[in-house]
């Protein structure tokens, strides 16, 4: 039976509950009357429930789509201004126990190099991300008991911590491991992570069950009530996703934002982040060879009946997807990409060599950070590094609470000012730091508080002129 208050995995996420919002949404997917009201309803910028969502999803009629499109993309300047958050994925291991039949580090696979960073190795990799200009990252590991445990990932997070390269510096690390106990969260949060990621893959279990056939991971409930154990740990930041492709993507938009739903009904806190990949090609694995592979018209149109369910959410997207996706998809929701990134165990030191990838799959935007950052101004967009509310303490029911009011934009867009300012003067090519002083000397009229304009202006002078760093709201 459907429950969003249960803590049980098959409760939360109903089959049955499922199945009967596919065929109502079959059953209403021109009922233009229903429609209308449901779009209504969005634009109180209040979100969906999963059945209404999955309504606007099925919908064929291109009128309403268009005005779904353009819906989302006002929510999302709404909740999150012109402002995008950038990050960087570092790979710790590919060590991996699992069986997974879409991941080139399944167990099976003897051919992939394994690797796993020593200290030194972490140490050199977040010099050379934070030589890039990088503030944020997410790990990324596989699963081994033996060889990544916890207290390696509580290491790396302390060394992480404490490097300062010139006027680098990591402020923000989130972390996407396996699914682990309510102790191993706490354990991350007082080692000072910010989101805790773990993506479902699929939320049909059936299929789940077939994708994962050995390892820890095979326990469906286990993983999918992860979100859970981390919140009672102390976890208040936690991000969603799946991987599309694996399964029916109009089942896997459905059970997504019935996560959501219960996260916010079991815990008052929906989702900080939810991430939107699809199956690419990585080593041995190939896409073609799944049934479930969705083109980018499809895949858009998911990203923005989210952003219009879940308005409060982060929306990520990563280098999976090539430039003109990506491009498009910012107008659809997006509030957080990648740039730079690699997907090998390292990688940013020293490229690896062809013949020894590493990597987990194949990337498709290979330009540099600095070329992404140059890009998104040049559409107007304000490239972030920002990770004040974190380290503000505004987390979980705090930031939430913020966002949904719209206030967080009064200390957000001056924090991406102040921080896009510390990547120009740092970082940027000449070119990108001309295009960007532009854009701040713009932006800035924007503040609409007079007092808090000044200080801004005044720390954007000390950044600049006294090589001050770190300021935020």
């Amino acid at each position: 039976m459907y429950d969003v208050n249960s803590k049980c995995a098959d409760e939360f996420i109903s089959h049955e509950e499922i199945l009967e919002t596919l065929a109502y949404a079959d059953e209403n997917k021109e009922n233009t009357a229903l429609i209308d009201a449901i779009i209504e309803k969005a634009k109180k910028r209040k979100g969906l429930t999963h059945r209404e969502a999955s309504v606007l999803l099925a919908c064929p009629i291109e009128e309403k789509n268009q005005e779904i499109y353009r819906l989302a993309e006002q929510i999302k300047k709404d909740f999150y201004g012109n402002r995008i958050v950038m990050f960087a994925p570092l790979y710790l291991s590919n060590y991996c126990i699992n069986g997974c039949t879409y991941c080139p580090y399944h167990a099976k696979n003897k051919h992939i190099p394994r690797k796993q960073l020593t200290q030194e190795e972490i140490r050199r990799e977040v010099i050379a991300l934070q030589d890039m200009g990088h503030k944020r990252l997410a790990l990324e590991a596989g699963e081994d008991p033996v060889r990544n445990t916890m207290d390696y990932y509580l290491e790396s997070i302390k060394t992480i911590y404490g490097i300062k390269h010139k006027n680098g510096a990591i402020r923000r690390v989130n972390i996407n491991i396996a699914a682990t106990t309510v102790d191993n969260y706490r354990l991350l949060k007082e080692a000072g992570i910010g989101t805790y990621i773990l993506f479902q893959e699929t939320y049909h279990k059936e299929s789940y069950l077939e994708l994962h056939p050995t390892g820890p991971k095979h326990d469906y409930n286990y993983h999918t009530e992860a979100m859970d154990r981390a919140m009672e740990g102390g976890i208040d930041d936690v991000g969603l996703g799946v991987l599309f492709g694996l399964d029916k993507y109009r089942y896997e938009f459905a059970g997504l934002l019935m996560h959501a739903e219960h996260l916010e009904a079991a815990f008052g806190v929906g989702p900080h982040t939810i991430s939107v990949p699809r199956l690419k090609h990585a080593d041995d694995i190939n896409p073609e060879e799944f049934d479930n592979g969705i083109d980018d018209e499809t895949f858009l149109k998911i990203i923005a009946c989210i952003r219009i369910a879940v308005p409060y959410t982060g929306m990520i997207i990563s280098t999976r997807e090539n430039k003109s996706c990506r491009e498009r998809a910012l107008h659809l929701g997006i509030s957080q990409i990648s740039g730079g990134s690699r997907t090998s165990v390292g990688g940013y030191y020293e490229p690896e060599p062809e013949d020894e990838s590493s990597e987990q799959f194949d990337v498709s935007d290979n330009r540099t950070l600095d070329e992404v950052v140059r890009w998104l101004m040049e559409m107007d967009y304000i490239p972030s590094f920002c990770t004040a509310c974190y380290r503000e303490g505004r987390t979980g029911d705090r930031f939430m609470s913020l966002c949904k009011s719209g206030q967080i934009q009064n200390c957000c867009h001056p924090n991406a000012l102040m921080t896009l300012k510390e990547y120009l003067m740092d970082y940027a090519s000449p070119e990108t730091r001309a295009i960007g002083d532009k854009l701040i000397d713009r932006e800035v009229l924007n503040v609409p508080n007079e007092k808090v304009r000044n200080v801004v202006l005044e720390n954007l002078r000390l950044i600049e002129q006294d090589n001050r760093r770190d300021f935020r709201f």
